[in-house]
């Protein structure tokens, strides 16, 4: 009996709850009470707190001698938080029964009468003292005397002393004999402000009479410009960053005149108003933004929210819907790449436009390239095609899957739409809308690689977490291997990821041809592409500006040579290594337009500018719908070897592609759909090789043209274009190239260059002359060259295009045997051993 009777002691005396924040004088504020009945009291919490953070509320005083006078009518009330809370909460607790034992009710969290008598005294006076810990040993926050006495010893049950810890003026305040009282909100930003002003006798308002408790705005973060509040009309004064901003009544940044883009300190939503941020508008907050009950923000496709500070909160006790508008589709099966701009949003209520059997994320664990096959047969050949070997890389997802911030998710609409009775014809755009508090702050995403092969792409689906668009100069600074400098801001290049954004952008249909993992598949030449050097159309045509809008998913790859965060194993047994991305707020733009491109996206047109990074944009197009884009630019850090995605990113040449334009670099096997190259490399000698690769086997006329150009050099000199299959030379700053082509890969077969005698020295050496081409008799024919050059390959094309025979050499002078050459003209392409290729018309006789 006596171990059961100490056990209810303790349990009476110690009222401190595990895992919660521990609280120090001032870290909350008691801003109002009412002793008439119902006993009301209200506090704002001036520090985070964590969930099940306990603070009790007593009427009993406190003895000079120290600890609680000995009393039989005094109680304790004590609160628990049922959630992680922000800074700047203010909660108000109401007796909702006074029949004791009392029962009470907060505005958050929970409330018991832990110790039976808590009464506020509506006759003589009393006080409130908050406090954590034991009753035996309390930790006192805050404490408000009201009976007229003032901090004096606890004689009776109206009277108390200052508690222990506290002093008057800074985290306590007497208030002299009253029955109910109430903090004016003169101060309501800066939580040392707030503190002080609440603390000060002259900001609270007095009364006989019940007054309101609660109803102030606090923000934590310093706000020095004061409140500034829209009433419906007009503002109360000029919102900028310094200033707290309050919603009173409707507001649509879409109207003009008064309500415009805007912004602000800290940011509340009231009761009945509604916050809309309309097309190319946007409302920037730099700290704290909540939202009443009954408060509702709706932001649209084209709109943006900004928070700067990445230790800012959102609260959100009403409404915040983000809207996201698809491209115009064409086809059901054209894929979304969609990432959640808010928490908590599910599958089913985000993406509930899509069909449902078709919505994906990408298990980057899973993904293994061993192999490659060819058109899509199943038949596996050595190298990789950026397909996964087995197919488990993409999951399907349920309705109920909760969308992880950061993470990104792909799907398609219903094929019955497209296919059945149309209320129009397509292109159809569809209306996403997601539901939950806004994203914020420091996010930081997991990928993975699959360490059981080195040489495949380690691609991970990742996707803008916020409610505004983020600059990929600051997302690829933050996160590639590739130190850097971006506005003054060193960057170490210690990231996780290649340094290339990924974005889809879809133009060619599935092909059977297509290699993957189903009957039908996609183009990978169809993604844009954004890295260090510069951005990618992909197959819609659309060039990505630098900027990724909200709610976009877009492929990153993690480094083969990053050291992991930490490592694991599949269900495959292979060595599975994580890495991190990391999204912050100071990523987040406001700017009018740069929220306003969503891949798969509407046709933009690129714009010519200059700059001092000199880029070229190349574009391949054809009569029957072929798009295809290839960059070069010449930048601070690039060499012109192949330095990394970061600086050279790689185009995919799987099977499925129709046709490809891209760059070669000497001494790389791979192909460029951006190349970046050391930036004194530019001069007039400067030669750019590009290749092309197509698989249309019908009659096909191709274009060549510039898309776009940007620095002085390429501005002031004329580009020339040399086809070194047909030996033409032809100025593309006037006007396109066209031409034909076989089936069949040309590396090299387009060269670049910015005088048109730099490509003849390329092409012709020191003239044709230095070439002899002979024909022994019917069959046989001589090659040979007039220096100490040898022949390294023969290649024969008609004068169609078509490359009849390749041939290789080791000699000044070789003789090769051609069987089944009819007697025309023939081109003759000779490679030499020191790369220089001569390009030479002959007649066979």
């Amino acid at each position: 009996m006596r171990k059961i009777t100490l056990l209810i002691i303790l349990l009476l005396v110690c009222r401190v709850g595990l895992g919660q924040t521990s609280l120090s004088a001032g870290d909350i504020a008691i801003t109002g009470f009412n002793s008439d009945d119902p006993d009301q009291i209200s506090f704002v919490l001036l520090t985070d707190v964590l969930n099940t953070t306990t603070i009790h509320f007593t009427d009993n005083g406190w003895l000079n001698s120290g600890g609680f006078r000995t009393a039989t009518s005094e109680g304790v009330i004590s609160w628990s938080a049922t959630s992680d809370l922000v800074c700047g909460t203010e909660i108000i607790i109401i007796d909702t029964n006074s029949i004791s034992p009392n029962t009470y009710s907060a505005t958050s969290g929970t409330v018991t009468e832990t110790s039976l008598g808590f009464a506020l005294n509506t006759i003589s006076g009393d006080q409130i003292l908050a406090y954590q810990g034991t009753d035996i040993s309390p930790t006192f926050i805050y404490a408000v005397n009201f009976d007229g006495a003032g901090w004096t010893d606890a004689t009776s049950t109206n009277d108390s002393a200052l508690p222990t810890g506290l002093t008057d003026g800074i985290n306590a305040i007497n208030l002299g004999q009253i029955d109910n009282a109430v903090y004016d909100c003169s101060t309501t930003s800066d939580t040392s402000l707030v503190l002080g002003a609440v603390s000060t006798f002259g900001n609270w308002i007095l009364d006989d009479s019940p007054l309101t408790t609660g109803g102030c705005y606090y923000s934590c973060a310093s706000c020095s410009g004061g409140t500034v509040t829209w009433d419906g009309t007009i503002w109360s004064g000029t919102p900028d960053v310094t200033t707290q901003v309050i919603i009173t009544s409707n507001y649509n940044t879409t109207n003009g005149g008064n309500e415009v883009s805007f912004s602000a300190c800290a940011l509340k939503v009231e009761n009945g108003a509604t916050l809309n941020i309309a097309d190319n508008d946007y409302v920037e907050v730099q700290n704290d933004l909540t939202v009443d009950s009954g408060g509702v923000i709706t932001v649209q496709p084209y709109g943006a929210f900004i928070q700067n500070d990445d230790s800012s909160n959102v609260t959100n006790n009403g409404s915040i819907s983000v809207i996201k508008e698809t491209a115009p589709l064409n086809a059901w099966y054209e894929y979304t790449y969609w990432s959640s701009p808010v928490s908590g949003e599910t599958i089913s209520q985000g993406l509930f436009e899509s069909e449902t059997s078709r919505r994906f994320k990408f298990n980057a664990q899973n993904f293994l390239d061993s192999t490659a096959e060819t058109e899509n047969d199943n038949t596996t050949i050595a190298g990789q095609d950026d397909i996964d070997d087995d197919g488990n890389d993409w999951q399907w997802v349920t309705g109920s899957t909760v969308m992880q911030a950061g993470i990104g998710y792909a799907a398609t609409h219903s094929k019955t739409f497209f296919t059945g009775p149309p209320m129009s014809t397509p292109p159809y755009n569809f209306e996403y809308i997601f539901d939950g508090a806004f994203n914020n702050g420091v996010i930081t995403t997991p990928i993975y690689r699959n360490d059981y092969e080195s040489n495949d792409s380690n691609w991970n689906l990742i996707g803008n977490p916020y409610p505004s668009a983020i600059d990929a100069n600051l997302f690829l600074a933050a996160n590639s291997s590739v130190a850097q400098d971006i506005t003054g801001t060193s960057y170490s290049g210690t990231g996780y990821t290649d340094g290339a954004i990924y974005l889809w952008s879809q133009n060619t249909a599935p092909s059977a041809t297509a290699n993957g993992n189903e009957k039908f598949n996609f183009s990978a030449s169809d993604y844009a592409i954004i890295n260090g050097t510069g951005s990618n159309a992909g197959g819609d045509g659309l060039t990505p500006n630098r900027f990724i809008p909200s709610g976009q998913g877009f492929f990153i790859a993690m480094l083969n040579t990053a050291t992991p965060v930490s490592t694991s194993v599949n269900g495959d047994g292979h060595t599975i290594s994580q890495g991190t991305v990391v999204f912050n707020n100071a990523m987040r733009v406001k700017g009018t337009t740069d929220n306003s491109q969503f891949f798969k996206n509407s046709n933009t047109k690129s714009k010519t500018s200059t700059s001092a990074i000199n880029k070229l944009w190349i574009n391949l197009t054809s009569n029957n719908g072929v798009f295809n884009q290839t960059l070069i630019g010449y930048l601070k850090g690039a060499t012109n070897s192949d330095d990394g995605s970061y600086f050279d990113a790689i185009k995919n040449t799987a099977s499925g592609t129709s046709a490809i334009l891209y760059s070669t670099i000497e001494g790389s096997d791979k192909i460029f759909a951006i190349q970046g190259k050391a930036e004194n490399s530019l001069t007039k000698d400067e030669v750019i090789s590009l290749g092309f690769d197509t698989s249309i086997d019908v009659p096909t006329i191709y274009k060549l043209s510039v898309s776009k150009l940007e620095g002085n050099f390429l501005h002031c000199n004329t580009i020339y274009l040399n086809d070194t299959l047909t030996g033409t030379t032809h100025n593309l700053s006037t006007s396109d190239y066209n031409f034909t082509s076989e089936v069949g890969t040309f590396n090299n077969r387009f060269k670049i260059s910015f005088t048109a005698k730099a490509l003849a020295i390329e092409d012709n050496l020191l003239g044709t002359k230095s070439l002899k081409i002979i024909q022994l008799d019917n069959d046989t024919i001589q090659f040979s060259t007039s220096n100490n050059l040898s022949i390294k390959s023969v290649r024969v094309f008609d004068l169609l295009g078509r490359e009849l025979y390749n041939l290789k050499g080791n000699s000044r002078t070789e003789i090769y045997k051609f069987y089944n050459l009819n007697n025309a003209v023939y081109i003759a392409k000779v490679e030499l051993s020191n790369g220089i290729i001569i390009t030479k018309k002959s007649i066979k006789n």
